[in-house]
């Protein structure tokens, strides 16, 4: 997606009106390796940028997963739960992990592109 902002601790986000959708990379993705287990945060819960705000296990380890942005859970994915390899499957798609609500758009605009963000993981490797 054209809009998709991302942090440097594999997060990624857009903005749909006033309502943010956040997730992890296909880089965080590919590697955790198989996911096998996603904790989810309370909806209500108000995050600042960087607090953890979920928690994603693999075969080889357990991540957290950072708020890119200030703002309040409206709404996770319980798909998620239910189905944790869907990370693997679309990660930057299906396996979204929370909506976020009371996010200042000028705040995700100063995130990285995808452009940038490659770079950022080329140098990496």
């Amino acid at each position: 997606m054209a809009d998709t902002r991302y942090t440097d601790e594999h997060e990624w986000i857009t903005m749909d009106g006033d309502i943010a959708t956040v997730g992890i990379s296909q880089y965080a993705q590919e590697q955790l390796g198989d996911v096998v287990y996603v904790e989810m945060p309370e909806v209500g819960t108000k995050v600042e940028p960087g607090a953890q705000m979920a928690v994603v296990e693999s075969v080889k380890a357990a991540s957290e997963v950072y708020a890119p942005v200030a703002g309040e859970i409206a709404e996770v994915n319980a798909a998620l739960v239910e189905r944790p390899e869907m990370v693997n499957e679309d990660a930057e798609g299906r396996a979204w992990f929370v909506k976020l609500k009371g996010v200042d758009a000028e705040a995700v605009a100063g995130l990285m592109d995808a452009d940038a963000y490659r770079t950022y993981v080329e140098g990496l490797d």
